[in-house]
């Protein structure tokens, strides 16, 4: 059996990735490939219920569905991740372990100010008043990739966007 691959959306809440994994999602399942979705929220809610927004914890978070993620991907599924995932060294731990020819990051590089517009929870209000602490992008960093395999502007069209991905998994994958 053919082994998957993931696609790691990260970027600032709110620039997109959750919309982008949905759309690259549908777009794959209809092409027939299995496909499991790790969204941001859903994981926080399940996955890492036990885990708040400290450093650690968001590390935390992400290797765990890193752990996951390599589950589909090794039984051929794609494993699509949407998570902020703000800093370099989880993204590039979640990166080992899946597999490094097995792994595709996606930054979605959207303007603060397109994804504080977007929010509709009002985080980035409440962040800036000091009502909600280690909040990425404004009390808590967010490093940007410094080599992403996939950059897209997270403030255009879902379909468009996702053309750029779709020729990278191309690309790695040959013929899927």
């Amino acid at each position: 059996m053919k082994p998957g691959l993931c696609v790691w959306f990260t970027g600032l809440p709110c620039a997109g990735k959750s919309t982008l994994a949905a759309e690259l999602a549908q777009y794959l399942q209809t092409s027939g490939m299995e496909v499991v979705v790790f969204d941001g929220d859903a994981v926080r809610t399940n996955l890492s219920a036990d885990l708040g927004f400290s450093r650690e914890h968001r590390h935390a978070n992400a290797l765990r569905v890193a752990v996951a993620a390599r589950e589909a991907v090794e039984r051929g599924a794609m494993a699509v991740c949407a998570l902020v995932s703000p800093y370099r060294e989880s993204r590039a731990q979640a990166r080992e372990m899946i597999g490094l020819e097995r792994f595709l990051e996606v930054f979605v590089d959207t303007p603060i100010e397109v994804c504080e517009a977007r929010d509709v929870k009002g985080m980035y209000r409440r962040a800036r008043a000091g009502k909600l602490e280690h909040f990425t992008g404004v009390s808590d960093p967010y490093e940007v990739p410094a080599e992403p395999d996939v950059r897209v502007v997270g403030s255009g069209m879902p379909r468009e966007a996702i053309l750029p991905i779709m020729e990278a998994i191309r690309s790695r994958n040959g013929d899927r």
